[in-house]
């Protein structure tokens, strides 16, 4: 049975569904934010909030675990030196999902995934 299950496959494969939240959340925490549809945005929102948490405290065990999702070590660095700095004093609540209304192409329901600042 599916009862409270939460995630979103996204019409994808789980490897493809990995890689595309492993992209959002990397792009998300190098450029601030992002502009995707609603649907992606809210399955990536769980997961930068999750990195960012394991960011603050800075220890080889995180950076162990960031590493583990995150694989690019340029998105890493910038995680743990500018992101988490700016996050410090504050106890979750790290990013925002806006709407931004439909795409005119399929008229899917476009958002952005940005960082509060």
């Amino acid at each position: 049975m599916r009862h409270r299950l939460s995630n979103n496959k996204l019409s994808r494969p789980s490897s493809q569904r990995k890689a595309l939240l492993r992209n959002l959340v990397s792009d998300a925490i190098m450029y601030g934010r992002i502009k995707t549809t609603k649907a992606k945005a809210k399955e990536a929102r769980p997961i930068l909030e999750k990195m960012i948490t394991l960011s603050k405290t800075k220890d080889f065990n995180s950076i162990r675990k960031v590493s583990e999702f995150i694989t690019d070590k340029s998105v890493v660095d910038h995680l743990f030196e500018i992101v988490a700095e700016k996050f410090l004093e504050r106890n979750g609540g790290y990013s925002r999902i806006v709407s931004m209304g439909n795409r005119q192409g399929d008229n899917a329901e476009i958002a952005i995934l940005e960082l509060v600042d």
